[in-house]
């Protein structure tokens, strides 16, 4: 099955919400490069990057998933190679 390299870029505005992303992202471990969260504490937010090398259909539902969580919001990028 063909992979594309993607980046998924993650605000998280509500802190409850940090276990249940938690728990996505580890349920896509397989798929995930590696990641970066930077706290911006004088805005109370969490700025989350995540590069994946996964099928299309993994990205997306892996994107949507985070998405849906309450106070998070997602952007995909895909890689052209």
């Amino acid at each position: 099955m063909d992979t594309r390299i993607a980046l998924i870029g993650i605000v998280v505005e509500n802190p409850s919400s940090v276990e249940k992303l938690n728990a996505i992202l580890h349920d896509y471990a397989d798929y995930i490069i590696g990641r970066m969260g930077i706290p911006y504490r004088k805005r109370g937010i969490s700025i989350i990057s995540v590069a994946v090398d996964a099928p299309n259909d993994v990205i997306s539902a892996l994107s949507g998933k985070l998405g849906m969580l309450d106070g998070v919001s997602t952007k995909t990028i895909y890689s052209k190679v």
